[in-house]
């Protein structure tokens, strides 16, 4: 009897221990497990593996020019090259500049950008337990599993953590319903790098479908007023050196740090015409992903444009899983159509690859590509330098993540009943 309860128990908590690793309703456990996890991983990557330099010292010496009263942004330049980044990322790195003895306390930056780290973490699991769509096992493979991600954190302090931990607040913001002040937070992760530009698509099309036209004005407006308020003790001085330097959408980037076109000859690469054809390609898909997959009414596309308390019928209601959907999507098909992609840009997207290949729905027996893409696109990102098979492995993951996107999120065909057949009448009944 006794020994039948005890296997009962030990069933049930079986049972638990299962649900807690695939059932989203488990996520906040998990989240607070692995974070408490983090810390020890971040801590030991610190201590036990040797910091690379590569863009920290040319921050400092970029910053340090600002610091010594240098508002021409021409003139702001590092050991690797001038400064390309907006504003905002002067202002952060002249903190990090003071906190660290100038740049020289390598170790407290290391720490700094692991509590960074964690912040961010914490974002995205804020995110991941609204959503309430991903199995939290996945959860495994997003943190403690990416040798890459805590090597961009704390081994190689890179810029492109800050702006995406920026962009993760904004987004907390937007699931709150605090547009203003997510804007605001989006304009700012912007002005750390360009990259959250890819986001802004998929922004504009929510604020077109919550707002309208007219009341999404506002909202741009504060993008818009933030990034002059940041850039304006350049652009007093140099206006047109400050827009060319910090928004140069079309430099160059070398061949040898590609991880996404290997496969390619360096004359293709840089050639201006393969690069206009990304561009059209990028702007294709989101037009598909606009008018098919984000825009989920019946009606014209354009009814967007109307005050949303005049459009007829009423548009759905933005869920939160509609707009981290958008979101994510609209990042998702700038990293595809991307020139190229360096080593750090994994942040761009590694966070975001949960909810892209769990958002659809999911078998039983289809968790397993799932996890084997994410593990195939880990050992792509950890090929270094990146070989032919690497990069369009890289490829071949993105397409299969697109298709699953696309096929996956089709809005289901409406059956109507048919119509109910008619009584015969009385009169038809004397007739017969």
């Amino acid at each position: 009897m006794a020994a039948g309860r005890g296997a009962a128990a030990l069933r049930r908590a079986w049972r638990e221990r299962r649900a807690a690793l695939l059932e989203p309703r488990y996520t906040p456990l998990v989240a607070a497990c692995l974070c408490l996890a983090e810390g020890g991983v971040n801590l030991w990557v610190i201590r036990r593996v040797p910091y690379t330099e590569i863009d920290w010292k040319a921050y400092m010496q970029e910053v340090e020019g600002f610091a010594n009263g240098t508002l021409d942004y021409t003139q702001l330049k590092g050991d690797t090259g001038p400064l390309v980044y907006p504003a905002g990322f002067v202002y952060i790195f002249l903190g990090l500049y003071h906190v660290t003895g100038r740049g020289a306390d390598i170790r407290l930056a290391q720490y700094l950008f692991a509590g960074l780290y964690l912040l961010n973490l914490l974002l995205v699991f804020r995110i991941y337990c609204r959503t309430n769509k991903v199995p939290p096992y996945v959860f495994f493979f997003m943190c403690c599993a990416s040798y890459r991600i805590h090597s961009i954190f704390v081994l190689r302090l890179f810029n492109d953590p800050v702006a995406m931990a920026i962009l993760f607040l904004a987004i907390n913001l937007f699931l709150e319903e605090r547009w203003s002040w997510g804007c605001l937070l989006f304009s700012l992760a912007v002005s750390v790098k360009m990259n959250i530009l890819l986001f802004a698509p998929g922004l504009l099309f929510l604020l077109l479908q919550r707002f309208g036209l007219l009341g999404c004005i506002p909202k741009l407006c504060i993008c818009a007023l933030l990034q002059v308020v940041l850039g304006l003790p350049f652009l007093l001085v140099n206006p047109l050196g400050y827009l060319t330097r910090s928004f140069d959408l079309g430099r160059q980037f070398q061949f040898k740090w590609t991880v996404n076109w290997r496969f390619l000859p360096e004359e293709v690469f840089q050639n201006r015409v393969f690069h206009a054809a990304l561009l059209l390609a990028h702007l294709a898909g989101l037009g598909l992903f606009a008018l098919h997959r984000w825009h989920s009414s019946k009606d014209n596309i354009l009814t967007l444009l109307k005050d949303p308390a005049k459009r007829k019928p009423a548009s759905p209601r933005l869920t939160v899983n509609r707009i981290v959907f958008i979101l994510f999507s609209s990042n998702f098909l700038g990293v595809c159509c991307s020139r190229s992609l360096h080593y750090q840009f994994y942040v761009w997207y590694f966070h975001t690859l949960p909810y892209l290949l769990w958002c659809t729905p999911t078998t039983k027996l289809a968790h397993m590509p799932k996890v084997l893409l994410l593990g195939v696109i880990e050992l792509c990102w950890n090929t270094y330098p990146s070989t032919v098979c690497s990069s369009l492995s890289l490829h071949v993951c993105h397409g299969l993540i697109l298709l699953q996107l696309w096929y996956g999120t089709a809005p289901t065909p409406v059956s109507h009943p048919p119509p109910p057949s008619k009584k015969p009448t009385a009169m038809s009944k004397k007739t017969q």
